[in-house]
């Protein structure tokens, strides 16, 4: 999502700041700022927009200096706007911070800070941070005045600032103090990436490896809970509990392409990866704590009674996010027994759709542009529709124009092919379903879900890791004729979406059917040139899976089956099983997409093809 860079050294920092932000560009972002240390006062230039305009904003001023920080947001907390825009200071200014991630407890935080007396400027969860800080840099002033003490009263500022955050961050900061110090850029990591780099007479930080490749290619990568203080001439290391790191740093040999994939030879396969961190994103600032369990909050689009007691939910999309709707369908019938209609949105459009008011409305779309679910809501609007809008995307024309928006917060997805967008559409369709659920006490055990929820990012990790297997199998099944998906309840659902993958990237003929309606007519496409991927997750239909199964063995087709692990029935009867972690069957689409994402992309792989750029696709659909 956003980028964090900073600099310390002997150059004039702003060229450097610029530079390094553009080579974080393709993370994505909607506003671009930087802080530069100036003759003992901290010089703050922000804007909303692309990095150009902010360039061309400093092209007209001069800002000397050789510290300073720089970012570029992608918008969670307040608009898109200058003011919202990073880095944010303390009142006096005297502190400046950039940052990454989500700050959980920020609203409470900012109440508290309100009463000690600071007025707050931004609608941001960041800002809590430079006053936090700050606040503790004064009390540690005072302390070393009284006690004629030696503490870096700074550092430690920051220290206790981090013993009350809760969520994810990456930090970087620089501040003017007294004299005791030389000029220094202090940086956290939790959750969210940052990386030291290491030069001579200069240092720098950085979200991601692109950035300083044309510096350095010695970096530590800053771990969980790790704290880093930069000078000109070197670089210490702690915890949060303020203890000292010693570690060799790391070597960088990538070249620049690779460099902006993280290492990985696509950008899919690393969007494919990022999922269990997406996972984390989209889920932890939603989910409190409360004395009797975990609770939803869902404070963007603040849910009421009125939307509970809906008599009906109408969901629109199209393609991937179609299928992400085909999901919610079943998990809102599931979850909070209410009925659900899905639609195409290029078919919605065109025919005579009966509209009531006290339905529910929600549209998806990873872009937030997509011109058939536009033309979809707005004629849903004109009916007298509530349209909630899924999107990934801060700022976009189905962002402004729904009532409500929540956001999936995948971050930027470069691949045309849809993975991670795909999954937190899911995680955030769950959500809804069972916060609307509680809301009409249709789930008494919701806090059993949520943990499974809250488990989730794990157990995508631990399929990620198995993911050789997968290739291993697209090497012997990539060159089939046709490939079928197959599935019942919530795994046919997912199953149109694990069609739609292969095809979209490996050009192979997919399709996915509802697993009882095999003998309706499907069946007269298998044989010997077809494999038939059963996704088989739903316990209680097992044994019609099975038979299923053996229809298509008795024709020839090659299977592969994604299930549970510890389930053996389907060992003796399919040519290959891979299983996923335990959890709930109601969930499981979370975690089976990910092996059909997998073989899709070691297909297109094997074919030659490049799974970033599939022919004739474009990312957002913006045309009929």
């Amino acid at each position: 999502m956003c980028g964090i860079t900073g600099y310390v050294g002997y150059r004039q920092v702003t060229p450097v700041l610029l530079e390094t932000l553009k080579k974080l560009e393709y993370r994505g972002y909607d506003s671009a700022g930087i802080a530069v240390l100036h003759e003992q006062a901290l010089l703050v230039r922000k804007m909303k927009g692309p990095l150009k305009v902010l360039a061309e904003r400093l092209a007209s001023e001069t800002i000397e200096g050789s510290l300073g920080i720089g970012h570029t947001r992608w918008a969670t907390h307040g608009e898109p706007s200058d003011i919202n825009s990073h880095p944010h200071t303390d009142v006096a200014g005297h502190i400046a911070v950039v940052h990454n991630g989500i700050i959980e407890n920020y609203a409470k935080l900012k109440e508290w800070l309100q009463a000690q007396g600071v007025v707050f400027r931004s609608d941001t969860d960041t800002e809590v941070i430079a006053h936090l800080i700050n606040y503790y840099y004064g009390k540690n002033r005072k302390k070393q005045e009284n006690d004629s003490g030696t503490e870096d009263a700074l550092l430690h500022a920051v220290l206790q600032t981090l013993t009350r955050l809760e969520g994810s961050y990456a930090l970087g900061l620089i501040a003017i103090e007294n004299n005791d110090f030389p000029d220094r850029l202090i940086a956290v990591r939790k959750d969210s990436p940052l990386i030291v780099g290491l030069g001579k007479g200069e240092h720098f930080i950085a979200s991601d490896v692109p950035a300083l490749l044309g510096y350095t290619r010695e970096v530590y990568f800053l771990e969980d809970r790790e704290v880093a203080v930069l000078y000109r001439d070197h670089v210490d290391l702690f915890t949060e509990q303020g203890e000292q790191i010693h570690r060799a740093p790391s070597h960088i040999d990538w070249d620049m392409a690779s460099a902006e994939k993280g290492g990985y030879a696509h950008f899919m396969l690393k969007e494919i990866h990022e999922q269990a961190k997406a996972f984390t994103d989209t889920l932890r600032p939603r989910l409190t704590r409360e004395a009797q369990g975990w609770d939803i909050t869902l404070d963007e689009i603040k849910l009421d009674a009125g939307w509970a007691a809906a008599p009906r939910i109408v969901i629109t999309a199209c393609g991937t996010a179609w299928h992400a709707a085909m999901v919610g369908k079943y998990a809102f019938e599931h979850f909070a027994r209410i009925p659900v209609e899905v639609d195409i949105a290029s078919e919605y459009r065109y025919r005579n759709p009966v509209f009531n008011p006290q339905d529910i409305f929600i549209v998806i779309s990873q872009s937030g542009e997509t011109a058939d679910t536009l033309a979809a809501m707005r004629l849903a609007k004109q009916g007298g529709a509530r349209i909630l809008a899924i999107t990934n995307t801060v700022g976009s024309t189905l962002s402004r124009e729904a009532h409500l928006v929540l956001y999936t917060w995948a971050g930027p997805e470069i691949a045309v092919a849809s993975t991670k967008a795909f999954t937190t559409q899911l995680l955030c369709l769950y959500l809804l379903a069972l916060k609307i659920g509680v809301l009409r006490s249709k789930v008494p055990d919701v806090d059993r879900y949520l943990g499974a929820l809250r488990d989730m990012a794990d157990k995508a990790a631990q399929i990620l890791h198995k993911q050789e297997l997968i290739q291993r199998f697209a090497s012997r099944q990539f060159n089939k004729d046709k490939v079928f998906f197959i599935g019942r309840q919530f795994d046919y659902a997912v199953s149109l979406e694990c069609a739609l993958k292969l095809k979209e990237i490996s050009y192979t003929h997919s399709e996915a059917f509802a697993a009882g309606e095999l003998k309706h007519g499907p069946i007269a496409l298998v044989d010997t040139n077809t494999l038939v991927v059963a996704l088989a997750t739903q316990r209680e239909l097992f044994d019609k899976i099975v038979s299923n199964i053996r229809e298509v063995t008795a024709r020839g087709a090659a299977t592969w089956v994604i299930t549970w692990e510890g389930e053996t029935v389907f060992n003796a009867i399919a040519d290959e099983v891979f299983t996923l972690p335990q959890t709930e069957d109601s969930l499981s689409p979370l975690l089976s997409i990910i092996p059909a994402q997998l073989f899709a992309y070691y297909c297109a792989v094997q074919k030659g093809n490049d799974p970033d750029k599939p022919r004739n696709l474009a990312k957002s659909v913006t045309v009929e």
